[in-house]
């Protein structure tokens, strides 16, 4: 909620395989919960997700995570990928 108070970037764990496990979770549950629905218009709705947070949410995140760590995110980034 506050990226711009961030202290350390944490390239351990989970972040070692992505770069945002916490949103790769969530569109998940979506696919589940889609499946569920087993309706022809769900994944639109994946996709709007998809966008939404990259557009809106990964993308700001990720512009002050760099003006931040400059460097040592840019090595993360090119090492690691955004979703999985």
């Amino acid at each position: 909620m506050k990226p711009q108070a961030t202290t350390v970037l944490v390239t351990h764990g989970v972040y070692r395989f992505s770069r945002n496990p916490m949103y790769v979770s969530l569109l998940l549950y979506l696919v589940g919960f889609a499946l569920f629905l087993a309706n022809w218009a769900s994944p639109v709705g994946l996709a709007l997700f998809i966008i939404y947070m990259n557009r809106f949410q990964i993308a700001p995140e990720e512009r002050v995570l760099e003006e931040r760590f400059g460097e040592e995110f840019d090595a993360y980034r090119r090492r690691v990928r955004r979703w999985i």
